[in-house]
């Protein structure tokens, strides 16, 4: 185009040049008006300059000495027409197709739009903008109106303060004033219109609209995801705390054993010693503090074995309100006249199935344990009524079984208890109280003997609003049973024959005297084995066989079946230190084997061959 346009420019000025000698000068002016329009543009003047040298050559028709130049100015001035109607032509084209490129461009620019208003729009997940700086809701998609309740009017007045809960407001300044470009992941607890506290994993993206600093989230619903890690991380901790209290479980009925092995040696010596020693004798007072302390560590293995649900029980169907009734005396004298005792007993009350000793123990030491948190006064409460424990309450206490249940309640408003003091106070030897002020096996006995019960023991607590203990029973069908009169032996002597087998040196030694004492013929073993070959040469009758539950090679009861072969009449008593665990694995508890729990004293021991030999196997099981 540019040297079209000078070519022209050129060959123009030198027609005009040879044409100004004849011209007028109306010729003259409009010749140089259009020649400087020409070299300004040269586009569509061209025919305009075409046509003019027409005109002058038509009114200069006399001036052939100028025929020659303007025949070779009319032929130039048509060719260049003609060029410059090609170019426009593709200018025209090229125009054309920029047109169309910009429609279809257009086009998809509308289509990514949509399609980007579409992915926000009608995402499932609820989304919006909010401006950085005032922390408003720019816009906001159909799910974030329809998850959280407000209308979008609504959310365009608002701000994220008005969906966070107060307390965790400052928490958001902080995290918007620090903010990276992207946030993924993290979960915050925002507020629905209705109040619903929900928690929200949020993915963030930062940048600008124009220059307005804005964050695009995307608001995912976890509340039934952190519920459920929450009751996860709940039972996992439960699960730990139960397998925690199992060992140490296992390890006090193992203590036990052996313990109950040494104190029936101790027991059982310093009781003899202390018949053999006068009252005045120097020695018996000595004797006496042996034999107090042997019985205060009995009570306390006992402890142990109850708090390791392994103590020997004889459950019995029972009336809560009739056990509570019963003991309510015994409360009066020991919470004191500056505790208020209120007993609501529930009418229509369920049955339970648990060994009546080991509850009144349970009650009891409830009450010591609510009447050391009170110790300027307050009132006590203790409550029965049927309840029905759901799936949900099931699953927050590990080890509760939902459906019908009693529950005793135990309520005081003494000092109360934080969470850390509740998280450890079954656990055996852990106390609050002053050193020498308790053992700390009370409340570790109360957990023991409801778990072994079948039970389960809640805990409600915060300091200075007092405690509550409930323990839930499962409701057992069956009528009371009366208690059966238990005949007393007349005396404790005998002249039967007994077949003594004890693996534990000390402890035989200590039977075979004490039996031997009171008039009994013994044959003693260590072991099965030995006892077989003393049956076998024996010709007389053994009136009883005496056996160790838990021996090596052969335990006590399938010696007794052994022996029941060929002596059908003689009668057995199996004792052991071992726990309830053990003597029901070798078939003690589902057999008619009578049973006597270890340590043994002279008086338990006597006593209980006496039943036995005069038929009384359950009398003091």
């Amino acid at each position: 185009m540019s040297e079209l346009r000078l070519g022209f420019a050129e060959e123009y000025g030198t027609t005009l040049g040879l044409y100004l000698k004849g011209a007028d000068d109306e010729a003259l002016a409009r010749a140089r008006e259009l020649g400087e329009q020409a070299l300004a543009d040269g586009g569509n003047l061209v025919r305009l300059a075409a046509l003019h040298f027409d005109q002058v050559g038509a009114h200069s028709a006399s001036h052939e000495a100028n025929a020659t130049t303007f025949e070779r100015a009319r032929d130039f001035f048509g060719a260049a027409v003609g060029a410059f109607d090609a170019e426009l032509s593709e200018l025209r084209k090229t125009n054309a197709a920029m047109k169309q490129s910009t429609t279809q461009l257009d086009q998809l620019v509308t289509q990514g739009v949509e399609r980007y208003r579409a992915m926000f729009d009608d995402n499932p997940m609820p989304m919006w903008i909010y401006d950085r700086e005032t922390l408003g809701f720019v816009v906001v998609n159909e799910a974030a109106i329809r998850h959280y309740g407000y209308t979008r009017d609504e959310f365009a007045a608002m701000t994220l303060v008005d969906i966070r809960p107060a307390e965790d407001v400052p928490a958001l300044r902080d995290n918007v004033a620090r903010a990276s470009r992207f946030d993924e992941g993290r979960i915050w607890r925002h507020r629905k219109k209705d109040g619903t506290i929900i928690n929200v994993e949020i993915r963030a993206h930062q940048f600008e609209v124009g220059k307005r600093p804005v964050r695009l989230v995307l608001a995912n619903d976890v509340t039934e995801r952190v519920r459920a890690e929450e009751a996860l991380r709940k039972t996992e901790e439960q699960l730990r705390h139960a397998q925690k209290m199992e060992a140490v479980g296992r390890l006090a009925g193992g203590v036990a054993h052996d313990f109950n092995n040494l104190l029936s040696v101790i027991l059982s010596c310093s009781e003899t010693m202390r018949g053999d020693l006068k009252p005045v004798e120097p020695m018996r007072e000595e004797v006496d503090q042996i034999h107090r302390a042997a019985g205060r560590a009995a009570d306390l293995t006992r402890q142990l074995l109850a708090f390791s649900r392994q103590q020997v029980l004889a459950p019995k169907i029972l009336d809560l309100n009739e056990v509570l009734v019963g003991m309510d005396k015994m409360f009066q004298r020991i919470i004191g006249v500056d505790v208020q005792l209120v007993l609501l007993c529930g009418s229509g009350l369920g049955r339970v199935r648990a060994d009546p000793g080991s509850i009144e123990q349970v009650i009891m030491n409830l009450v010591l344990n609510a009447r050391d948190a009170m110790p300027t006064g307050g009132k006590l409460t203790m409550e029965t009524a049927n309840v029905m424990i759901d799936e949900a309450s099931a699953r927050d206490h590990l080890g509760t079984r939902p459906g019908p249940h009693v529950m005793l309640a135990v309520t005081d408003t003494g000092i109360g208890m934080d969470r850390a003091t509740q998280a450890r106070i079954f656990e055996p030897f852990f106390t609050t109280k002053e050193t020498g002020k308790g053992t700390g096996l009370g409340l570790a006995t109360v957990f023991g003997i409801v778990q072994q019960s079948g039970g389960s023991i809640w805990v409600y607590s915060e300091p200075g609003k007092g405690t509550s203990f409930k323990v839930y029973f499962p409701h057992a069908e069956g009528d009371m049973q009366e208690p059966r009169a238990v005949a007393r032996p007349v005396s404790l002597r005998g002249s039967e024959t007994v077949l003594l087998v004890e693996d534990d040196e000390q402890v035989r030694t200590v039977a075979r005297a004490i039996l031997r004492r009171n008039g009994y013929k013994v044959l003693d073993a260590s072991n099965g084995g030995e006892a077989m070959l003393l049956c076998e040469s024996h010709a007389r009758p053994i009136h009883l066989l005496i056996s160790d539950v838990v021996m090596p090679h052969m335990s006590g009861p399938e010696l007794a079946r052994r022996l029941a072969q060929v002596r059908p009449d003689m009668k057995v008593l199996c004792m052991s230190g071992y726990t309830d665990d053990s003597i029901v694995r070798h078939g003690v508890m589902d057999s008619d084997i009578a049973y006597l729990q270890k340590p043994i004293t002279p008086e338990t021991l006597t006593r209980k061959v006496r039943e036995v030999l005069d038929g009384n196997r359950q009398g003091s099981r």
